[in-house]
């Protein structure tokens, strides 16, 4: 019973190790997208056209 105790108290520890770590990396600025803009214009949009009818087309 005591072995489970310890390995529950070890993986908690692992994890806020890993927690920490991933608040520091976010903090830090690892994961900003630094590639995307520089290259955004570069990016054709695709216009969207909506089908337009002419009112006067319309039958009474």
């Amino acid at each position: 019973m005591s072995v489970i105790y310890l390995l529950l108290a070890l993986s908690i520890l692992v994890a806020l190790i890993f927690f920490v770590a991933f608040i520091a990396s976010v903090k830090s600025g690892q994961y900003d997208d630094s590639y995307t803009p520089s290259v955004r214009m570069l990016f054709d949009d695709e216009i969207v056209q909506e089908d337009k009818k002419d009112s006067s087309t319309k039958t009474v």
